[in-house]
């Protein structure tokens, strides 16, 4: 599951990368972590968004597109897995939440 997931997660990410920041409405999407469920049939996807400001814009703008990336990573997988794992995109926050610790550490 682990390595599915981190294959997953890098062709995710050159998905994301060649639809560009245009896209996303000029915010940086990242895709953090994939996590697969043990029959492999679904893949949460977590993604990090800057600046942090646009999360929910982005989010709406994947969960509108989810058919279409999904179609991407079908093309980009059908030679290593039998079926494509249907995606479902969360919000990583651990950035976010370094940052407040980091600055309740300054005060």
């Amino acid at each position: 599951m682990l390595k599915v997931g981190r294959e997953l997660q890098k062709d995710l990410a050159e998905i994301l990368r060649r639809k560009g920041m245009a896209f996303f409405g000029g915010a940086m999407v990242t895709v953090s972590e994939v996590r697969v469920s043990p029959d492999l049939s679904v893949a949460r996807v977590y993604v990090s968004v800057f600046p942090s400001d646009r999360q929910q814009a982005v989010m709406a703008i994947l969960e509108e597109n989810i058919r279409v990336i999904r179609g991407e990573l079908g093309r980009e997988v059908r030679s290593q897995l039998r079926i494509v794992p249907e995606l479902v995109f969360a919000l990583d926050t651990s950035l976010d939440y370094a940052e407040h610790i980091d600055e309740l550490l300054k005060k």
